[in-house]
């Protein structure tokens, strides 16, 4: 779990793709996330790429031109050559490093491969992504104390916080069907509400939408059915994280959580970045993580000496939300809050452990979502439930219009990165995503 600096983390380094120099970027050298893309509006077979700069390195292309001679063996072949990073995801970690390296020198200034990989880019502009892997499993979990404690006081205020909560890291199985790449557009769901002192639910359009920002994290390497995966091993199993809005039906959620919790609240959309950023690449933004003495501290195969040392990230993260109304008049869209990962009361190792500690076999391209990512301030929440009190405080947007929940023809977005002095930016780019009208009844 230790992180482990090496050449690819030098923050001087710099690429002979010139927009990856701008030291506001993404997606610099020190970056190198993963994607599945093609040129847009082409009928091409998706493929994987790595984002550098404004460009995507074409990893067929690249193969063909031959700078992974290597690494090749029948295994990284067909992952290079497949439109999933399944594949890849699946290979033994010490491939993933030595990936990472290939492509940091053959994109470093002076390379000797310049150029045989310059017509191998396509601008960022130009390509259209889909889900970076084929995600067969999706479990949500609920790791922000904050998020936890603020709406629990709305749904439960005599008893916010459930007893089990500082215990066991808390989820549920996802829709993994449902899951799309940023761009999203989808309905407001029809489902069934309790409104406010009636005595039977009625059936129509959810009226209060909302958002989740989250942290996916992208399993590599599975677990055979019966083994569990040790606190130390667990991030041998993580391929990378992305960024995941988890859309909520509030009103929805509120009728049909109790007993067995999120079902049709949950399951109707949920939208994830296309780049994939490796923990190889957020090795020099790893921080100490803590535990409140005053809280339990946790159960042994949940805790580590390398956990406490290094287990949390320190990931920005900001919503946005631009409306229909500021969208045809040209303006911005507007941040609602900016929370970091490093809040989270649970770790990714964490998550990951304790997934399968009952012997429940994880694979390659399985999707954990860190559940809502609040801080401890009220400008930290993330969702709207929070950022309005449960509705009972509109946020006024800078164009003179109110929201409470999301409307119809709004387009949230959300963006993560990480920085700091000595170390290069190593971003997530966006994920956005657009609530459409319900379908008629």
């Amino acid at each position: 779990m230790k992180p482990q600096l090496n050449e690819t983390h030098d923050a001087a380094l710099r690429s002979w793709v010139s927009s990856a120099n701008t030291g506001n970027t993404d997606f610099p050298l020190q970056n190198l996330p993963y994607g599945v893309f093609r040129r847009r509006g082409s009928e091409q077979p998706f493929r994987l790429g790595v984002a550098i700069g404004e460009q995507i390195l074409d990893l067929v292309a690249a193969r063909v031109a031959g700078i992974f001679s290597a690494l090749e063996n029948q295994a990284f072949d067909r992952a290079i050559l497949s439109d999933s990073l399944n594949g890849l995801m699946n290979l033994p970690p010490a491939v993933w490093s030595s990936l990472r390296l290939t492509l940091s020198r053959a994109l470093r200034d002076g390379a000797t491969q310049q150029a045989a990989l310059a017509s191998c880019l396509l601008a960022q502009l130009d390509a259209e992504y889909t889900l970076p892997a084929q995600i067969g499993d999706y479990t949500d979990f609920y790791t922000s104390l904050h998020h936890a404690t603020a709406v629990g006081k709305l749904f439960r205020p005599d008893n916010p916080l459930l007893p089990n909560y500082k215990w066991v890291p808390i989820g549920y199985h996802g829709r993994a069907s449902s899951i799309a790449v940023s761009g999203q557009e989808f309905r407001r769901p029809l489902g069934q509400t309790m409104p406010p002192g009636a005595s039977a639910p009625v059936f129509g359009p959810a009226k209060r939408m909302d958002y989740e920002m989250e942290i996916g994290i992208f399993i590599g390497n599975g677990n055979a059915l019966g083994e569990a995966i040790a606190i130390n091993d667990a991030e041998q199993h993580v391929f990378g994280l992305c960024l995941l809005n988890d859309w909520s039906a509030r009103d929805m959620q509120a009728w049909e959580y109790q007993p067995l919790g999120p079902f049709l609240a949950k399951n109707f959309a949920s939208t994830i970045s296309p780049w994939v950023v490796t923990l190889d690449a957020l090795a020099p933004y790893r921080k100490a993580w803590s535990r409140d003495t005053a809280d339990p501290q946790p159960l042994p195969y949940l805790e580590s000496n390398d956990l406490r040392d290094s287990g949390a990230f320190d990931i920005e993260l900001e919503v946005l939300l631009q409306t229909e109304k500021m969208r045809s008049e040209g303006m911005p869209p507007q941040r609602l809050s900016l929370s970091n990962f490093s809040h989270s009361y649970w770790t990714v190792a964490q998550l990951v452990t304790h997934h399968t500690v009952n012997g429940c076999n994880l694979r390659a391209g399985d999707l954990l979502g860190s559940g809502t990512q609040s801080g401890p301030l009220p400008e930290e929440a993330g969702s709207l439930l929070e950022l309005t009190e449960g509705g009972k405080k509109p946020i006024n947007l800078a164009n003179g219009e109110q929201r409470v929940f999301i409307a119809d023809g709004d387009r949230i977005i959300m963006r993560g990165w990480a920085q700091k002095a000595g170390s290069a930016r190593i971003g997530f780019g966006e994920v956005s995503g657009t609530l459409l009208p319900a379908r008629a009844l």
